[in-house]
């Protein structure tokens, strides 16, 4: 604002000290009656679009993506999310990939330092699925499982079609307000929201960034876990001890190499 300020004195005492009065001819703007305050707000608004930070530097990020959703650096190559109705999709789909990927990784890192450590005999994260129980047989495990998240993602997917409905008394069970949310894919209540982080959810950008940025960082981990099972079939904390041991010749270009 002091260099609006500044300039717009400079443009105005130059003005003042002009010995030829602007005519209708003149291509002088002085005299026309806002020019400078437009000018100078086109010229800030373009400085803060160039200073906008992208997922590739120097890049002009789409139109629809105009670095109001949280986490928005421009990045859509393909276009998926032109439409409006397409955009809203995907920003809940990434959303729950991120808290998909997180609880994943944090499994996979505790089970593992419990197996390494010789506190349980846990299977490796990638053979725990064939892993038999006493108290279930596998068959009924994956229809419990698909049942349980059957109804969960069919909730979901209802509050995003119309937000607030699964909220409403009688939906579940009488305990409708603990599941409560003001935005679809944030639920609220004393279930998903007991420390009460975000109860102002429209304006709680910080929390949300972090949110998007952590689920992403879980994405690319959660990659390197299954490239990692596939390549030295060892679990993330076998393969960290592995190449602390000898890190020149235990990395990711020997086990690459050698495969």
């Amino acid at each position: 604002m002091a260099l609006a300020a500044n300039t717009v004195g400079r443009v105005a005492h130059a003005c003042t000290l002009s010995s030829k009065p602007p005519t209708l001819f003149s291509k002088s703007t002085a005299a026309v009656p806002g020019h400078h305050d437009h000018s100078l707000r086109a010229r800030f608004e373009v400085r803060a679009i160039a200073e906008r930070a992208t997922w590739l530097p120097g890049l002009d990020p789409p139109t629809y993506l105009d670095g109001t959703l949280p986490g928005d650096y421009g990045f859509d190559p393909l276009g998926l999310g032109e439409q409006p109705e397409d955009l809203k999709w995907y920003v809940q789909a990434e959303l729950v990939h991120c808290r998909f990927a997180m609880a994943g990784v944090a499994g996979i890192l505790g089970t593992d330092l419990i197996r390494v450590s010789g506190i349980s005999n846990l299977p490796v994260w990638f053979e725990a699925g064939a892993t038999k129980f006493d108290f279930a047989n596998t068959t009924a495990l994956f229809f419990v499982q698909l049942l349980l998240m059957g109804f969960v993602e069919t909730k979901r997917y209802m509050d995003f079609l119309h937000p607030g409905s699964q909220a409403k008394e009688g939906t579940f069970l009488g305990i409708e307000a603990s599941f409560e949310g003001l935005q679809p894919g944030y639920p609220g209540g004393p279930l998903f929201n007991p420390m009460g982080l975000a109860k102002d959810i429209e304006n709680a950008h910080e929390v949300k960034l972090k949110e998007i940025k952590n689920g992403r960082l879980a994405m690319v981990a959660m990659l390197g876990f299954i490239v990692q099972a596939s390549v030295t079939h060892a679990g993330p904390i076998d393969n960290l001890l592995t190449h602390l041991s000898d890190p020149f010749n235990k990395n990711i270009v020997h086990a690459l190499t050698s495969s």
